[in-house]
């Protein structure tokens, strides 16, 4: 398929797009919701065919935010996981979003993960043949709810907004979250899709009056259907990862007199809310925001 959209003489942004697409395709194919953790898990295969008698230490985490104090609070490295709402949020490019308001988003910091696996490595040095699967997240020890996310988002944004390409804050509302993908479709072909259609033929009939009003509209519509298929997978998951393991792990690393002030890795010593509205969305704003 690349030789033939390359012979084509297709875009580098065409043949980049189409790439995602076949991959996600493939992913879906054999039971992963998306290229990323389908080629996790092929990693993962790989690792204890070929491990021989190495310990072999597999560190799962969840959704890895940006850092909760280390190297600096807040640091993050490009557009990751629910990050993508966030920026579309503060653009101003996210009317309205489907999913379970009450349902968990298993958040973990990544200075938290990075601990888990030194000590993992500090417990597990001397062992030989073993293989020990750590799940790091927070939904057990500290589940946080969609809806803090949402309202802590609101709040943020409000007081700090972005600014848009003119120079004018951009005002966030409240997203219109729906219950279900029926809701969804319906709400968005009422209050969008046909207004769209309608703009569409306006533009047409007065000689491109309109256009940047449409090419607008359907950039904000045709952004928000991505999301919604990239995160299609999580919107009603229920899910929460067992993280016994991890549990272990901690009361192995006091047992054996690691600094656990400095390795720390308890996500139950998050206030989400504080968190989120101190560190995690100024850090997405400093180094992410374009």
């Amino acid at each position: 398929k690349l030789e033939e959209l390359q012979d084509e003489g297709a875009t580098e942004a065409t043949i980049k797009l189409t790439m995602k697409d076949m991959g996600m395709e493939r992913s879906r194919h054999w039971g992963w919701p998306n290229v990323y953790v389908f080629t996790k898990a092929l990693g993962e295969m790989v690792l204890m065919q070929e491990k021989g008698d190495i310990p072999l230490v597999i560190v799962r985490p969840t959704i890895v935010s940006s850092t909760y104090k280390e190297p600096i609070p807040g640091w993050v490295e490009g557009i990751r996981t629910i990050d993508s709402l966030a920026v579309a949020y503060g653009k101003g490019r996210l009317p309205c979003f489907v999913g379970d308001p009450e349902s968990v988003v298993d958040v973990i910091p990544a200075d938290m993960v990075v601990n888990a696996m030194i000590v993992a490595m500090a417990v597990h040095a001397n062992q030989r043949g073993e293989t020990t699967v750590y799940h790091v997240g927070s939904s057990v020890r500290n589940p946080v709810k969609f809806t803090v996310l949402h309202e802590v988002g609101y709040t943020y944004f409000t007081k700090h907004p972005c600014i848009d390409k003119d120079g004018n804050p951009i005002i966030v509302g409240h997203v219109k979250v729906l219950g279900s993908m029926a809701s969804f479709k319906r709400y968005i072909t009422l209050h969008y899709i046909l207004p769209l259609k309608g703009l569409e033929i306006a533009n047409n009939a007065f000689c491109q009056y309109f256009k940047g009003t449409y090419t607008e509209m359907s950039r904000k519509i045709n952004h928000l259907m991505r999301l919604i298929d990239i995160y299609k997978p999580y919107l009603f998951f229920k899910g929460i990862y067992d993280d016994l393991n991890t549990e272990k792990l901690r009361i192995a690393a006091r047992e054996r007199g690691l600094e656990t002030d400095i390795f720390y890795f308890d996500p139950k010593s998050l206030n989400w809310e504080d968190y989120f509205l101190s560190v995690h969305l100024p850090g997405i704003t400093k180094y992410v925001f374009k």
